[in-house]
C-alpha cells in the first residue's frame, strides 16, 4: 500500500513539472520573452546590457503604433530594438532636426534632452525616405524604424524599412538593472 503511494505522489510531482514546463515554454514562445540591449543605438531611452520584456501579443491583435519600441529579426543571429518612426502609407523627412510624418511635424519627446546635448551639429541628419529607400511612401506591411541614438544608429537608413511580420513584439518594461526597473517611452 505504501509502494502505491508513493508511485502515486512521484507520478503527481512529475505531472506538476511538466505542466511548469509547458506553461512556461507557452508563455516565452507566444506571449512574452526576454531581451537583452545590445549596444548603444537606443540610448538615451534605453542602455547597453538593459534587460526587457518583449510583449509578443501586442501585434497578434493590432498594428504597431508610431513610436512604440519593438524587436524584430534583423539577420538570422541578430534581432533589433529600435522605434517605429513611419507606418505603412507614410511620406517621412527630417530637416532641421524635425521629423515631418505626411508633411506635420512631430515632436519627439524622448529625444529632448538628446538634442540639447549635441553642439556639433544635428542629431539626425536631413534626408527623405525616398532618398534613403527609393520610395516615397513605407510600403504597405512595413515600417520605418530608427534608433533613439541616430548617429549611432544602424536602422531604416541602412537596412531598409521591415516587414511587420518580422516584428517579434512591442517592448517597454525595463526589468534589470533594478535601478533602471520600470516603463520607457
Amino acid at each position: 500500500m505504501a509502494r502505491a503511494k508513493e508511485k502515486s505522489e512521484i507520478f503527481e510531482w512529475v505531472k506538476a513539472l511538466v505542466i511548469a514546463v509547458l506553461l512556461a515554454a507557452v508563455i516565452r514562445y507566444f506571449l512574452f520573452a526576454p531581451i537583452l540591449v545590445d549596444g548603444l543605438s537606443m540610448m538615451p531611452t534605453l542602455k547597453d546590457q538593459d534587460r526587457m520584456v518583449v510583449n509578443k501579443i501586442a501585434y497578434k491583435i493590432g498594428e504597431p503604433e508610431r513610436f512604440d519600441i519593438v524587436v524584430f529579426h534583423a539577420t538570422e543571429e541578430k534581432d533589433y530594438i529600435k522605434r517605429v518612426i513611419g507606418l505603412p502609407g507614410d511620406t517621412i523627412e527630417y530637416k532641421e532636426d524635425t521629423l515631418y510624418v505626411n508633411g506635420t511635424a512631430y515632436e519627439e519627446p524622448y529625444l529632448a534632452d538628446y538634442k540639447e546635448q549635441v553642439i556639433d551639429g544635428p542629431l539626425t541628419e536631413p534626408f527623405t525616405l525616398e532618398e534613403i529607400t527609393g520610395e516615397v511612401t513605407v510600403p504597405e506591411g512595413e515600417v520605418f524604424v530608427m534608433g533613439d541614438n541616430r548617429r549611432y544608429s544602424k536602422d531604416s537608413r541602412h537596412i531598409g524599412t521591415v516587414e511587420i511580420s518580422e516584428i517579434l513584439g512591442k517592448t517597454s518594461l525595463v526589468y534589470w538593472p533594478i535601478e533602471d526597473f520600470g516603463l520607457v517611452e
